[in-house]
Protein backbone atom coordinates (compact mmCIF):
# COMPACT_ATOMS: atom_id res chain seq x y z
CA UNK A 1 0.00 0.00 0.00
CA UNK A 2 1.63 3.40 -0.90
CA UNK A 3 1.43 6.67 1.01
CA UNK A 4 -1.35 7.89 -0.74
CA UNK A 5 -4.00 4.61 -0.42
CA UNK A 6 -2.61 4.71 3.46
CA UNK A 7 -3.79 8.24 3.65
CA UNK A 8 -7.16 7.76 2.34
CA UNK A 9 -7.46 4.10 5.03
CA UNK A 10 -6.71 6.55 7.98
CA UNK A 11 -9.32 8.87 6.31
CA UNK A 12 -11.71 6.49 6.04
CA UNK A 13 -11.32 5.45 9.42
CA UNK A 14 -11.96 8.23 11.08
CA UNK A 15 -14.72 9.56 9.30
CA UNK A 16 -16.70 6.33 9.90
CA UNK A 17 -15.52 6.85 13.72
CA UNK A 18 -16.58 10.29 13.69
CA UNK A 19 -19.97 8.76 12.44
CA UNK A 20 -20.28 6.41 14.66
CA UNK A 21 -19.64 8.66 17.63
CA UNK A 22 -22.08 10.86 16.27
CA UNK A 23 -24.59 8.32 15.81
CA UNK A 24 -24.04 7.61 19.38
CA UNK A 25 -24.21 10.93 20.71
CA UNK A 26 -27.54 11.05 19.07
CA UNK A 27 -28.70 7.73 20.82
CA UNK A 28 -30.70 8.10 24.08
CA UNK A 29 -28.40 5.84 27.41
CA UNK A 30 -30.87 3.12 28.22
CA UNK A 31 -32.58 3.92 31.13
CA UNK A 32 -31.80 2.15 34.02
CA UNK A 33 -34.29 -0.35 36.10
CA UNK A 34 -35.42 1.67 38.82
CA UNK A 35 -36.34 4.55 36.38
CA UNK A 36 -38.38 2.30 33.72
CA UNK A 37 -40.49 0.90 36.58
CA UNK A 38 -41.14 4.27 38.17
CA UNK A 39 -42.46 5.48 34.67
CA UNK A 40 -44.13 2.41 33.40
CA UNK A 41 -45.63 1.92 36.63
CA UNK A 42 -45.41 -1.85 36.69
CA UNK A 43 -42.41 -4.06 38.27
CA UNK A 44 -42.24 -6.91 36.22
CA UNK A 45 -41.41 -10.22 37.81
CA UNK A 46 -40.07 -13.71 36.39
CA UNK A 47 -42.36 -16.35 37.56
CA UNK A 48 -41.98 -20.08 36.81
CA UNK A 49 -43.28 -23.24 38.33
CA UNK A 50 -41.86 -23.65 41.53
CA UNK A 51 -44.25 -23.99 44.37
CA UNK A 52 -44.39 -22.56 47.03
CA UNK A 53 -42.49 -19.70 45.32
CA UNK A 54 -44.55 -19.25 42.29
CA UNK A 55 -48.09 -21.35 41.54
CA UNK A 56 -50.24 -21.55 38.54
CA UNK A 57 -53.99 -22.08 39.36
CA UNK A 58 -54.69 -24.10 36.69
CA UNK A 59 -58.48 -23.29 36.94
CA UNK A 60 -58.02 -19.06 36.57
CA UNK A 61 -54.29 -18.96 35.41
CA UNK A 62 -53.77 -16.82 38.04
CA UNK A 63 -49.86 -16.61 39.36
CA UNK A 64 -49.41 -17.08 43.46
CA UNK A 65 -47.13 -17.93 45.35
CA UNK A 66 -44.21 -16.58 48.08
CA UNK A 67 -42.49 -15.07 45.49
CA UNK A 68 -45.68 -12.96 43.65
CA UNK A 69 -46.43 -12.00 46.94
CA UNK A 70 -43.30 -10.69 47.88
CA UNK A 71 -43.36 -8.64 44.19
CA UNK A 72 -46.95 -7.29 45.09
CA UNK A 73 -45.93 -6.47 48.76
CA UNK A 74 -42.92 -4.72 47.32
CA UNK A 75 -44.54 -3.14 44.30
CA UNK A 76 -46.86 -1.55 46.73
CA UNK A 77 -44.09 -0.15 49.03
CA UNK A 78 -42.90 1.90 46.05
CA UNK A 79 -46.08 2.72 44.69
CA UNK A 80 -46.56 0.52 40.96
CA UNK A 81 -48.12 -2.56 40.45
CA UNK A 82 -46.63 -5.90 40.30
CA UNK A 83 -46.82 -7.87 36.47
CA UNK A 84 -46.06 -11.46 36.22
CA UNK A 85 -44.04 -12.57 33.23
CA UNK A 86 -44.11 -16.18 32.41
CA UNK A 87 -40.58 -17.89 32.23
CA UNK A 88 -38.08 -21.16 32.72
CA UNK A 89 -36.00 -21.23 36.10
CA UNK A 90 -33.22 -22.38 33.28
CA UNK A 91 -34.12 -18.97 31.63
CA UNK A 92 -33.94 -16.76 34.48
CA UNK A 93 -30.72 -15.00 33.95
CA UNK A 94 -31.13 -14.88 29.79
CA UNK A 95 -34.57 -13.04 30.94
CA UNK A 96 -32.88 -10.57 33.20
CA UNK A 97 -30.34 -9.65 30.83
CA UNK A 98 -32.15 -9.21 28.35
CA UNK A 99 -34.93 -7.26 29.96
CA UNK A 100 -37.69 -9.50 29.40
CA UNK A 101 -38.49 -8.98 33.37
CA UNK A 102 -37.04 -7.09 36.15
CA UNK A 103 -36.77 -9.36 38.89
CA UNK A 104 -36.86 -12.55 40.07
CA UNK A 105 -37.66 -13.74 43.58
CA UNK A 106 -36.01 -16.85 45.24
CA UNK A 107 -33.36 -17.13 42.87
CA UNK A 108 -30.07 -18.37 44.73
CA UNK A 109 -26.89 -16.19 44.43
CA UNK A 110 -24.39 -18.44 43.00
CA UNK A 111 -20.99 -17.52 42.15
CA UNK A 112 -21.98 -18.83 38.04
CA UNK A 113 -25.07 -16.50 37.93
CA UNK A 114 -23.04 -13.41 39.91
CA UNK A 115 -20.89 -13.25 36.73
CA UNK A 116 -23.76 -12.05 34.78
CA UNK A 117 -26.85 -10.91 36.86
CA UNK A 118 -26.69 -8.95 40.64
CA UNK A 119 -28.27 -9.67 43.44
CA UNK A 120 -29.04 -7.56 46.93
CA UNK A 121 -26.46 -7.86 49.78
CA UNK A 122 -29.99 -8.96 52.00
CA UNK A 123 -31.23 -12.07 51.75
CA UNK A 124 -34.84 -12.23 51.08
CA UNK A 125 -35.01 -15.53 52.99
CA UNK A 126 -34.25 -18.59 54.04
CA UNK A 127 -34.98 -22.25 54.15
CA UNK A 128 -33.20 -25.47 55.20
CA UNK A 129 -31.98 -29.07 54.36
CA UNK A 130 -35.04 -31.00 55.64
CA UNK A 131 -37.01 -34.33 56.03
CA UNK A 132 -40.40 -35.21 55.62
CA UNK A 133 -40.65 -38.48 58.10
CA UNK A 134 -43.21 -40.76 58.52
CA UNK A 135 -45.31 -40.35 61.63
CA UNK A 136 -43.38 -42.25 64.94
CA UNK A 137 -40.16 -41.07 63.29
CA UNK A 138 -38.23 -38.22 65.23
CA UNK A 139 -35.11 -36.67 63.28
CA UNK A 140 -33.81 -33.87 65.93
CA UNK A 141 -30.57 -34.77 64.57
CA UNK A 142 -29.24 -35.85 61.18
CA UNK A 143 -27.59 -38.92 63.15
CA UNK A 144 -31.51 -39.88 63.98
CA UNK A 145 -31.82 -41.34 60.42
CA UNK A 146 -27.93 -41.98 59.65
CA UNK A 147 -29.24 -45.94 60.53
CA UNK A 148 -29.17 -49.18 58.20
CA UNK A 149 -32.38 -49.58 58.61
CA UNK A 150 -33.54 -46.56 57.78
CA UNK A 151 -34.78 -45.69 53.96
CA UNK A 152 -34.30 -42.30 53.01
CA UNK A 153 -35.94 -40.98 49.47
CA UNK A 154 -33.51 -38.01 47.56
CA UNK A 155 -34.02 -36.95 43.80
CA UNK A 156 -31.50 -38.04 41.82
CA UNK A 157 -28.48 -35.54 41.23
CA UNK A 158 -29.78 -32.65 43.65
CA UNK A 159 -27.69 -30.92 45.98
CA UNK A 160 -30.27 -32.95 48.48
CA UNK A 161 -28.62 -36.41 47.33
CA UNK A 162 -24.83 -35.28 47.30
CA UNK A 163 -25.16 -33.86 50.69
CA UNK A 164 -27.13 -36.90 51.96
CA UNK A 165 -25.14 -39.23 50.82
CA UNK A 166 -22.15 -37.49 52.74
CA UNK A 167 -23.81 -37.23 55.75
CA UNK A 168 -26.02 -40.43 55.75
CA UNK A 169 -23.26 -43.25 54.92
CA UNK A 170 -25.26 -45.83 56.94
CA UNK A 171 -28.75 -45.23 55.80
CA UNK A 172 -29.98 -46.60 52.86
CA UNK A 173 -30.73 -43.80 50.19
CA UNK A 174 -32.93 -44.43 47.71
CA UNK A 175 -32.81 -42.45 44.34
CA UNK A 176 -35.76 -41.14 42.55
CA UNK A 177 -35.86 -39.43 38.95
CA UNK A 178 -37.51 -36.39 40.60
CA UNK A 179 -39.08 -34.71 43.49
CA UNK A 180 -42.74 -36.34 42.83
CA UNK A 181 -41.60 -39.39 42.42
CA UNK A 182 -39.37 -39.26 45.55
CA UNK A 183 -43.19 -37.99 47.31
CA UNK A 184 -45.03 -40.31 45.54
CA UNK A 185 -42.82 -43.09 47.13
CA UNK A 186 -42.54 -41.50 50.64
CA UNK A 187 -47.01 -41.44 50.27
CA UNK A 188 -46.77 -45.58 49.25
CA UNK A 189 -44.89 -46.48 52.58
CA UNK A 190 -41.63 -47.41 50.01
CA UNK A 191 -38.88 -45.31 51.89
CA UNK A 192 -39.20 -44.20 55.87
CA UNK A 193 -38.25 -40.15 55.07
CA UNK A 194 -37.32 -37.69 51.88
CA UNK A 195 -35.00 -34.81 51.88
CA UNK A 196 -35.19 -31.89 50.16
CA UNK A 197 -35.58 -28.48 51.34
CA UNK A 198 -38.11 -27.75 53.87
CA UNK A 199 -40.23 -25.39 51.69
CA UNK A 200 -40.94 -27.95 49.12
CA UNK A 201 -41.31 -30.53 51.70
CA UNK A 202 -43.99 -28.60 53.59
CA UNK A 203 -45.60 -27.92 50.00
CA UNK A 204 -45.60 -31.54 49.48
CA UNK A 205 -47.42 -32.75 52.97
CA UNK A 206 -50.37 -30.22 52.48
CA UNK A 207 -51.06 -32.57 49.60
CA UNK A 208 -50.60 -36.20 51.10
CA UNK A 209 -51.29 -34.69 55.10
CA UNK A 210 -48.62 -37.52 55.58
CA UNK A 211 -45.69 -37.72 58.00
CA UNK A 212 -44.24 -34.47 59.49
CA UNK A 213 -41.56 -31.84 58.18
CA UNK A 214 -38.70 -31.65 60.41
CA UNK A 215 -34.95 -29.72 60.34
CA UNK A 216 -31.92 -31.72 61.84
CA UNK A 217 -29.55 -30.38 63.66
CA UNK A 218 -27.21 -29.22 62.70
CA UNK A 219 -28.74 -26.96 60.45
CA UNK A 220 -27.83 -26.75 56.75
CA UNK A 221 -29.82 -22.92 55.98
CA UNK A 222 -29.13 -21.00 53.05
CA UNK A 223 -29.94 -17.66 52.06
CA UNK A 224 -31.75 -17.35 49.01
CA UNK A 225 -32.20 -13.43 47.13
CA UNK A 226 -33.62 -12.08 43.72
CA UNK A 227 -31.56 -11.48 40.81
CA UNK A 228 -31.40 -8.54 38.63
CA UNK A 229 -29.86 -6.54 35.27
CA UNK A 230 -26.21 -5.91 36.17
CA UNK A 231 -26.65 -2.03 35.39
CA UNK A 232 -24.27 1.09 35.79
CA UNK A 233 -26.76 2.60 38.06
CA UNK A 234 -27.26 -0.08 41.35
CA UNK A 235 -30.39 1.98 42.33
CA UNK A 236 -32.96 -0.47 41.78
CA UNK A 237 -31.00 -3.53 43.65
CA UNK A 238 -30.16 -1.48 46.08
CA UNK A 239 -33.99 -0.38 46.52
CA UNK A 240 -34.67 -4.09 46.68
CA UNK A 241 -31.92 -4.47 49.38
CA UNK A 242 -33.52 -1.92 51.31
CA UNK A 243 -36.88 -3.40 50.83
CA UNK A 244 -35.90 -6.87 51.95
CA UNK A 245 -34.12 -5.60 54.90
CA UNK A 246 -37.53 -3.75 56.40
CA UNK A 247 -39.29 -6.82 55.56
CA UNK A 248 -37.35 -9.31 56.97
CA UNK A 249 -37.11 -7.23 60.14
CA UNK A 250 -40.50 -6.05 60.31
CA UNK A 251 -41.64 -9.65 60.42
CA UNK A 252 -43.68 -9.30 56.97
CA UNK A 253 -41.41 -11.47 55.24
CA UNK A 254 -42.27 -14.76 57.37
CA UNK A 255 -45.60 -12.97 57.43
CA UNK A 256 -46.39 -13.69 53.69
CA UNK A 257 -44.93 -17.12 53.80
CA UNK A 258 -47.27 -17.95 56.27
CA UNK A 259 -50.51 -16.09 54.73
CA UNK A 260 -49.35 -18.61 51.54
CA UNK A 261 -49.44 -21.79 53.76
CA UNK A 262 -53.06 -20.82 55.22
CA UNK A 263 -54.04 -21.29 51.30
CA UNK A 264 -52.82 -24.69 51.46
CA UNK A 265 -54.48 -25.54 54.18
CA UNK A 266 -51.86 -25.52 56.82
CA UNK A 267 -50.83 -24.19 60.12
CA UNK A 268 -47.85 -21.81 59.75
CA UNK A 269 -47.29 -22.34 63.29
CA UNK A 270 -46.76 -25.71 63.46
CA UNK A 271 -44.61 -25.14 60.28
CA UNK A 272 -40.75 -24.79 59.74
CA UNK A 273 -40.18 -20.93 58.76
CA UNK A 274 -38.70 -18.76 56.30
CA UNK A 275 -35.88 -16.50 58.93
CA UNK A 276 -32.97 -18.12 59.68
CA UNK A 277 -33.14 -17.30 63.52
CA UNK A 278 -36.64 -19.72 63.52
CA UNK A 279 -34.89 -22.54 61.66
CA UNK A 280 -31.93 -22.31 64.10
CA UNK A 281 -34.00 -22.97 67.10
Amino acid sequence: MNILSRFAAVRRGLLLGLVGLGLLAGMPAQAQTLEKVKKSGELRIGVAPGDPWYYRDPATGQWTGVGVLMGEQIAKNIGVKMVPVETTWANSVAGLQSGQFDVMFVLDATEERKRAIDFPAAPMLWYAQGVLAKDGLTVKNWSDLDKPTVRVGVALGTATDRDLTKRLPNAKIERFTNTDETVAAFNAGRVDAIGFYHSVLTIAYSKIKKGSVQIPQPVVAIATSAGVRKEQDPAFRDMLDEQFKKLYASGQTQALYAQYLKTKGLDPDKMPGVTKESLEK
